[in-house]
């Protein structure tokens, strides 16, 4: 499963309207939406990213279990907390498969380009 750094910058606004909590449950939110973070990736640890972003480690943690409550992410006990696949079965499946091509691809030392490739090349064969 992939495992990587959040992608753009990542703050949370301590004098804004919304709780810190729920300004990061919002922004793994938008990310998970935009494909930005695929199933499988990986979110840093609890007490991490609660060091990253200058939070304390209840704060981060209470963002993770809501998304996990609406069924964004799910927490695999030492494996960690990763995004979960989203919409119907199909969807889902494909996003795992995606997830674990992307992991493979990566271990092969393929670029992302190369990998894309591979795959386009393989759709229309199919």
């Amino acid at each position: 499963m992939p495992d990587a750094t959040f992608p753009g910058a990542w703050s949370v606004d301590a004098g804004g309207s919304a709780p810190p909590f729920e300004q990061l449950r919002t922004h793994v939110l938008e990310l998970v939406t935009s494909g930005e973070l695929p199933a499988g990736f990986r979110l840093p640890p609890v007490r991490s990213l609660a060091e990253q972003l200058g939070l304390a480690a209840n704060t981060v943690a209470r963002a993770y279990k809501e998304l996990e409550a609406d069924g964004i992410v799910e927490t695999r006990g030492r494996n960690g907390t990763l995004v979960s696949a989203q919409g119907d079965a199909a969807q889902r499946a494909a996003q795992l498969a995606a997830s674990e091509y992307a992991s493979r691809a990566r271990s092969l030392g393929l670029t992302p380009d190369a990998a894309l490739e591979l795959v386009k090349t393989a759709l229309t064969l199919c």
